[in-house]
């Protein structure tokens, strides 16, 4: 926006000269963002009232949350746990499959640790992806088929599952987020729309201390700078709370003549917009160091990895909805296998393959993790992309590529105090479309708002001040989960 106030009036204020209300400040929250939402807040309420905001949420029921692995790109289906083995190689693809936990269900050679803990997972093999796309990535981020920007204009304005939450539910804790995002582009990321900056997603990536990538999966040897809970020079701890504390004397002549409490409200809501960047328990939850090197061995040193170690120190300091970018590429997404032999695309051998292992050890050590810990019950495990693959492989001139194929796509859950164990749906014997049980965007929105505690009614709404429903098509919670 250039420096351009958002064009709402109002009275001038200390820390004016840093445009808290203008589009930089409350768009995608960064270092400089965070900190102009913050401490422009303490004069101007921005922050603030977020955070008024987000105290009028109910709590989460029992403390739960959602940890989405995000798989950017579209991962394909028939190559992870809908294998096709008796079917011919242009169909089945190169990989060979392994017994699970669970007889008679197989899934991919390259997932041998999820196939010996599938009793604590939900495959779903009919999930329907029509209308989905990527960049942006949208429709199963938001349960709305509508939500397809590159067809729709209003697409990027349904807001996110996660943003829902974050209104509805929001942090147990008000001094963290409600919802974050690591994440390799802003492309791959619903946001919250309709519902206003103040609910879009907090970028955890600049708040840690983690590896940095390049676009094609290479681990440059850095570390990123946590930078969000970096003061700039000249700007000290000290130096923000005596401002704060001038203002809260020029406040009392306000209070003086509130009679609703409101000023008394301000207060609260200003401490937490300050306690947010230089509190404690924000620092500490996105400390990686904080953690024995037993448990960093046990994640592995792996980008993703340690995304997901972050996911778990966030839900249990109490944030609700954590979303992790399975991408190094900040186009379509590193599952994108097309096969055009582009890094890190490439096709289902040379592009999935090396992804497959990965992704195996990432997910079980989570859920792993988060059941010695007391905690799977709370929390509720999601991985999932835009749409499947095609079942004829060979696209793009390429030996083994898939394109994109939204007619079908499979997906897996595990944790909530969901009934796990279990297939839900099939395809035909190609894998090209549901046979049976289809599953739409509305549902598993409608499953995750159960968990949540979201009341299936909700509705938000647009700019002309209609309500829109959260859940769509009819969307009902997954009954083989409860």
């Amino acid at each position: 926006m250039n420096g351009r106030q958002s064009g709402h009036p109002h009275s001038g204020h200390a820390f004016g000269w840093m445009r808290g209300r203008s589009r930089e400040g409350l768009c995608w929250i960064d270092r400089r963002g965070m900190l102009k939402a913050g401490l422009a807040g303490i004069g101007s309420l921005s922050l603030a009232s977020l955070l008024g905001r987000r105290a009028s949420a109910k709590p989460a029921p029992s403390h739960r949350s959602v940890i989405l692995l995000w798989m950017a790109g579209g991962p394909s289906h028939i190559d992870m746990w809908d294998p096709k083995p008796d079917r011919p190689p242009e169909n089945r693809g190169p990989f060979g499959v392994t017994q699970t936990r669970l007889p008679g269900v197989a899934i991919c050679e390259h997932l041998p640790r999820q196939a010996a803990m599938l009793d604590r997972f939900t495959i779903i093999r009919s999930v329907d992806a029509k209308k989905s796309n990527h960049e942006p990535n949208k429709v199963f981020q938001t349960g709305n088929r509508d939500a397809a920007p590159r067809i729709n204009p209003r697409g990027e304005r349904y807001p996110a599952i996660g943003s829902i939450v974050a209104k509805h539910v929001g942090a147990r804790d008000a001094s963290m987020p409600a919802y974050v995002t690591f994440t390799k582009s802003r492309s791959h990321i619903a946001g919250g729309g309709y519902l206003g900056k103040a609910f879009d997603p907090f970028n955890g990536n600049l708040a840690a201390r983690l590896p940095v990538y390049d676009l094609v999966g290479n681990d440059t040897g850095k570390l990123s700078g946590a930078s969000l809970f970096q003061l700039p020079a000249g700007l000290t701890t000290d130096r923000i709370r005596s401002r704060q504390s001038l203002l809260r004397q020029l406040d009392r002549i306000r209070r003086s003549l509130d009679l609703s409490g409101t000023m008394d409200a301000t207060d609260a809501y200003q401490q937490q917009a300050v306690d947010l960047i230089l509190g404690k328990r924000a620092r500490e939850a996105f400390d990686l160091s904080r953690e024995p090197d037993r448990v960093h061995r046990r994640y592995g040193r792996h980008l993703w990895c340690q995304q997901a170690l972050l996911a778990r120190r966030l839900v249990e300091a109490g944030v609700a909805f954590v979303t992790l970018d399975l991408s190094y590429h900040t186009a379509s997404g590193t599952w994108d296998t097309h096969g055009d032999n582009i890094p890190p695309y490439g096709g289902i051998k040379n592009g999935l393959g090396p992804l497959l292992p990965l992704f195996d050890h990432l997910i079980t050590t989570l859920v792993g993790d988060l059941e010695e810990r007391g905690l799977l019950d709370q929390v509720l495990v999601i991985a999932m992309g835009e749409f499947g693959r095609t079942p004829l492989i060979g696209t793009q001139g390429s030996v083994d590529g898939r394109n994109h194929w939204p007619y079908v796509m499979s997906m897996c859950l595990a944790g909530g105090g969901l009934r796990h164990g279990q297939v839900i749906g099939a395809t035909e014997s190609d894998g090209g479309h549901i046979r049976e049980r289809p599953v739409t965007p509305g549902d598993i929105a409608a499953t995750i708002y159960r968990h949540m505690g979201v009341p299936l009614d909700t509705t938000y709404l647009d700019n002309q001040g209609r309500p829109n429903p959260v859940v769509l098509e009819n969307g009902q919670p997954i009954r083989e989960l409860f």
